[in-house]
């Protein structure tokens, strides 16, 4: 059973301040939601909201919540020993292996923007997250989530160079180009979404304050604001669908291209190693955009609350989870290099 929450009330002023304190920015985007949503007349709203997460008896959240901890402590250390296996190694130093090596410290980032969260709301029998704390994790998951999308397609472009034009891919893909390309991945995904969650921020949240997720989700967000806002829903959903499908196009078009590219050698050996190089690649694109298309492209709202919850946690919690074992079951290099890894922690311990 869960307790009933009466939800504080202040000024939508003094709220606004609490999600930002860029005014200026605020103050415009504020103007720019009226004028979007002009039968805004209510005052106030909620300080806080509650993620009620999955249900179930005390028994069965606390089984959960060491299976998730479990889950969490092998992804740090998978995700970090990719990092380190990069640094560390010098054969890794190219920009295959730096790319996977900053996409591993991103899904250590990706997960610890929710986890930690999640765990206390687990033992926690209030389970609330205050209204600024929700929409700063909304804008660290959502950021996070979008660089990953960028990093799968630079990674994409760089088998495409590789493979497609081999002869020029030195020239191209270059020590400064990569730092390039990574940097822009890191800085395009989190200026993405300020703009989307201050407008979101700025509706008002009049009550109830329940939402039946273990993450502030624009959807069950948007379930719980006061008055209808047709215009600001259209606007973020559109910007959520051109978010993910441009860089998944992208992957398309250069997996289209490698495939064409690698159907031509003649050997088959020449094509098992352009595939194996692709595959690893290739599972966790599958993964990663499979479950985020059925949360965010299809139309989820018919669907229940807990098929929601299993999607997101099989992309946000599960595939960080295997995508330091898919990269490093599939390549022989990282191996290598993982081994060295982990003979170096056993003679460090053993001195």
């Amino acid at each position: 059973m869960h307790r009933s929450h009466t939800p504080k009330t202040i000024s939508t002023d003094e709220t606004r301040l609490r999600v930002t304190g860029l005014k200026p920015f605020v103050s415009f985007l504020s103007v720019f939601s009226t004028v979007l949503e002009p039968n805004r007349s209510i005052t106030h709203t909620v300080t806080e909201f509650v993620l009620l997460g999955f249900s179930g008896h005390q028994e069965m959240q606390n089984l959960l919540f060491f299976f998730i901890l479990m889950v969490y402590i092998l992804t740090l250390l998978g995700n970090g020993a990719i990092v380190c296996a990069v640094k560390w190694d010098k054969q890794l130093h190219t920009p295959m292996y730096i790319l996977l090596g900053n996409f591993a410290f991103l899904e250590i980032w990706y997960v610890s923007s929710t986890i930690p969260n999640m765990l206390a709301n687990l033992l926690s029998e209030t389970k609330t997250i205050s209204f600024s704390g929700c929409f700063f994790q909304f804008y660290f998951f959502f950021s996070l989530g979008t660089t990953e999308c960028f990093f799968l397609s630079a990674m994409a472009y760089d088998r495409y160079l590789a493979i497609c034009r081999p002869l020029h891919y030195p020239t191209i893909m270059t020590g400064k180009f990569c730092v390039t390309l990574i940097s822009a991945c890191w800085v395009s995904g989190f200026l993405c979404y300020p703009v989307p969650i201050v407008l979101i921020s700025q509706l008002p949240f009049c009550g109830p304050n329940i939402i039946d997720h273990f993450v502030c989700d624009p959807g069950p967000l948007f379930a719980l604001i006061c008055v209808p806002a047709p215009v600001i829903k259209l606007i973020c959903y559109t910007f959520n669908s051109m978010i993910i499908f441009g860089p998944f196009l992208s992957i398309l078009g250069s997996y289209t291209l490698v495939l064409r590219a690698v159907l031509r050698v003649p050997s088959g050996a020449g094509r098992h190693k352009a595939f194996s190089t692709c595959g690893s690649h290739l599972v966790v694109v599958s993964l990663f955009y499979g479950t985020l298309m059925v949360m965010y492209v299809s139309p989820t709202s018919g669907n229940p609350a807990g098929m929601q919850k299993i999607v997101t946690l099989i992309y946000s919690v599960l595939t960080p989870l295997l995508n330091p074992l898919i990269y490093s079951l599939r390549n022989k290099d990282m191996k290598n290099a993982l081994r060295k890894v982990l003979g170096g922690l056993k003679i460090s311990q053993s001195s």
